[in-house]
């Protein structure tokens, strides 16, 4: 049948006005899905020891988006920074937050991410060996089974302490363990020693392991990671003011967090992990919250990116370099830190503090 052609676009404009009104109109998402490069005791969904984890067991940004209608789904990684990876390259996620190893070979293989703001720096790590172990530091391990979480921040922070002591990787025996495997083979003498963080308490309690390196004791705690918050650029180009709200929540997060008053909220709240309020605090003992979870993109922070970068290339865990002038995008940070009046809550680090354990503060 033939129409005329006044008939032919009467039946055609409609669907046209269909297809596009969702896009004019998409000013937010319905969703924004977070992925969270850690997990809690036996794998639950809750975290510690981070300002992000602050954020989500108060249920900062629910609130923050409540009236907008918008659902914060979060999500917990037990393969860490390697599975938040695989979950941004399968187009899983909006945002994450990860240590700096997996986000650096996640953006050398092409991840299409925006790193938008700093969480913490010189995170506690600690190499714990069996009770009965005649391994007493670093220096003494060479030959042994270890256990190393690979892919993750802890490898990375793991091969700088081998390196000061005169090793590397090939000479051990490494076993590749996520955390809740690797307190699995720790109490059942599978390896003998491993790196990781404070879960690895839980073995030391049963009194089936012993610390035997602390990285805040060793130079201030250089040589731990650094992580950050990521965003796809996708989620950035079509979103950016969700984007520096929850830019805005966090920062909200974090000075609550590091507030002294606030400090045993904070190991309470940390606690909903399953580990207890006391291993906070031991891993916390000797932090200044203030300079730890600094979200600066300062000098210091670029410094020590372009250090894990360099390092990854040194071990053979990168083969490809990144450009960071592209990658870092401060604008949702400034623009937050300015709206919340915070400009100058944080002072930034100059990068010569590499050089040192201390903090160096820039003067401009």
């Amino acid at each position: 049948m033939r129409f005329p052609q006044r008939v032919k676009l009467a039946l055609v404009l409609p669907s046209l006005i269909a297809l596009h009104l969702p896009v004019l109109a998409e000013d937010k998402p319905s969703i924004v899905n977070i992925g969270v490069a850690n997990v809690g005791q036996g794998g639950r969904p809750q975290i510690g020891g981070s300002w992000i984890a602050t954020a989500h067991a108060k249920g900062m940004l629910e609130e923050e988006f409540k009236a907008d209608g918008i659902q914060i789904r979060w999500h917990f990684f037990k393969t860490a920074g390697p599975g938040v990876n695989e979950a941004y390259t399968n187009r899983l996620l909006d945002l994450a937050w990860q240590g700096d190893l997996p986000q650096i070979i996640g953006k050398a293989n092409g991840l299409p991410t925006k790193f938008i703001l700093a969480t913490s720096r010189r995170a506690p790590f600690y190499l714990v060996a069996t009770e009965d172990s005649s391994a007493g530091a670093v220096k003494d391990i060479a030959g042994r089974k270890v256990a190393i979480f690979k892919g993750t921040c802890t490898q990375l922070a793991a091969n700088r302490v081998l390196e000061a002591n005169g090793l590397g990787e090939k000479d051990l025996k490494v076993y590749n363990m996520d955390n809740v495997t690797t307190v699995a083979a720790l109490a059942s003498k599978d390896v003998e020693l491993a790196f990781g963080g404070n879960n690895l308490f839980s073995v030391r309690d049963r009194g089936l392991a012993k610390v035997i390196y602390n990285a805040q004791e060793d130079n201030g705690g250089k040589f731990g990671c650094s992580t950050g918050v990521t965003v796809t650029e996708d989620f950035a180009a079509k979103y950016p003011d969700v984007v520096k709200r929850i830019v805005k929540t966090f920062l909200k997060a974090a000075v609550w967090t590091e507030d002294p008053k606030n400090r045993a909220q904070v190991y309470q709240v940390w606690a909903k992990s399953g580990f207890p309020y006391r291993y906070w605090e031991q891993d916390s003992a000797k932090q200044d919250f203030h300079r730890q979870f600094s979200p600066l993109i300062d000098e210091w922070f670029v410094a020590s990116y372009k250090k894990s970068i360099a390092d990854a290339k040194r071990f053979g865990l990168l083969k490809r370099d990144i450009d960071l002038d592209q990658w870092f995008d401060r604008s949702y940070l400034n623009a937050a830190l300015k709206e919340l009046n915070l400009e100058n809550h944080w002072q930034p680090e100059k990068a010569e503090a590499w050089q040192n354990g201390g903090s160096v503060q820039a003067t401009n």
